[in-house]
């Protein structure tokens, strides 16, 4: 009898049979090894995204491609959500603010689903490249001024999760009250820190928005979206914003922070100027939103030599896909962008253009001012967020040069929160953070 089986081994925290489990911090150590013992199902595999919230992960390029083009037998609102209407998922899990319906783009189907969508693509046309990127410039500079001096700074909760925001915020067109609420609603949601409280505070804050500006409009995407075409009322506008701030910001903060990431822990980047190339890399082997793209079956389904009931949540494994061996061959033959870390099909990120300018102009004006930023901790003791959706970091602890002189930040008088429920929110030091940099820029 041989003892020695041939069998994959599961990685530390993830059960020998059953679901496997995507939102420890053994997966967020090394999801790779998760993937990879995955495989062994086929194309798809069971996992479980939190206590009690079951899925099904496509894991291979081929299928997630298929899966992402067929948009007939495979939909996107989630209202489909078999388990959930059954009530087998609790309606407090973390992982729902992510899942639940919302009448936008991104959980719509057909006719619906190209409304809102061209709404958005047609929206953001409208954004100026130059303009978008002397904004980020502007903010990165604003964040450099915090830390310059000291000659350290945790560049992940310091200057990769601001940036996109404070963009987003002077992108959208929201003042200081709003800005501020808007930055820690959207932190409290990844974070999955009281989660549902965080969802409210965004969607109050947004709401106030489309108000403000039905009245008094801007040279912004929310106005352009509220002068669109397609007529969206109050509600749609509000869960478009939702998505966009949302949905944008945190992948952008994972992209920029695991860029900064393979930047300074590669020594391929050693000499510089290979700011695009390590985004494509990151892009392929670190993307920043690992496991999403919420699909559910509109009847069963033979799909990836699995039977898959109508209802069931299924999920796109960007990272898994990104990393099949099939695709090994295709990347070295030069087909750097054909990674799915953008997703694929009619629901594909319609932001990916901007994202990308804000992320290289991040980037770019950070190393020119400190140009010999470091690693101030050992590589293997950074660890990641765990969460069954984002790959990002915790903390970027770095060190510099300390620069001589920059421009101070100019006291700004504290907002004070509408109400007592706002106080309990997540993330409270996020508030006048937006405020502040408006009171520097204007100073």
């Amino acid at each position: 009898m041989n003892d020695h089986s041939t069998a994959p081994v599961p990685p530390p925290g993830c059960p020998a049979h059953g679901r496997v489990p995507l939102y420890g911090p053994e997966f967020a150590a090394d999801p790779q090894a998760y993937y990879a013992y995955m495989r062994q199902f086929g194309p798809t595999a069971p996992v479980e995204l939190a206590p009690g919230v079951d899925a099904t992960l496509v894991t291979d390029y081929a299928a997630a491609l298929q899966l992402l083009q067929d948009s007939g037998v495979f939909r996107k609102d989630s209202r489909r959500w078999r388990e959930l209407n059954e009530g087998r998922v609790s309606p407090d899990s973390p992982v729902l603010p992510l899942l639940t319906y919302r009448p936008n783009c991104m959980f719509s189907d057909g006719a619906e689903h190209l409304r809102l969508r061209q709404a958005v693509t047609e929206s953001f046309a409208r954004v100026d490249s130059r303009r978008l990127s002397q904004s980020t410039e502007r903010v990165s500079n604003y964040l450099i001024a915090q830390f310059a001096t000291r000659g350290s700074v945790d560049l992940l909760n310091d200057y990769a999760k601001q940036l996109p925001l404070f963009v987003f915020n002077e992108l959208f067109g929201c003042p200081a009250d709003i800005g501020d609420r808007v930055l820690f609603g959207i932190s409290g949601i990844f974070d999955g820190i009281n989660a549902e409280k965080a969802n409210e505070v965004l969607f109050q804050a947004v709401s106030e928005l489309v108000s403000l500006k039905r009245v008094k409009p801007g040279d912004d995407v929310t106005s352009w979206l509220m002068q669109h075409q397609a007529r969206l009322d109050d509600q749609e506008m509000a869960h478009q914003l939702v998505l966009l701030l949302g949905a944008g910001a945190e992948p952008l903060r994972n992209l920029i922070g695991n860029t900064l990431h393979r930047l300074l822990t590669h020594d391929r980047y050693a000499k510089g100027g290979l700011i695009e190339e390590a985004i494509d890399d990151t892009l392929w082997e670190n993307p920043p939103m690992s496991n999403y793209a919420p699909h559910y079956p509109a009847s069963d389904v033979e799909f990836g030599d699995q039977k898959v009931p109508a209802g069931e949540l299924m999920l796109i494994s960007f990272a898994a896909a990104n990393a099949g061996p099939a695709l090994a061959a295709s990347r070295q033959a030069g087909s750097s962008r054909a990674h799915l870390a953008w997703s694929a099909g009619p629901h594909a990120c319609p932001s990916k253009e901007p994202a990308r300018l804000i992320t290289v102009s991040a980037i770019e004006n950070l190393l020119n001012q400190v140009p010999d930023v470091e690693l101030a901790v050992p590589e293997d003791s950074l660890t990641w967020r765990p969460g069954p959706f984002n790959r990002a970091l915790a903390t970027l602890p770095v060190r510099f040069t300390p620069l001589a002189s920059v421009r101070q930040l100019s006291p700004a008088p504290r907002v004070q929160a509408a109400s007592s429920e706002r106080d309990s929110a997540p993330n409270h030091q996020e508030r006048g953070l937006w405020s502040s940099f408006l009171s520097w820029w204007k100073g």
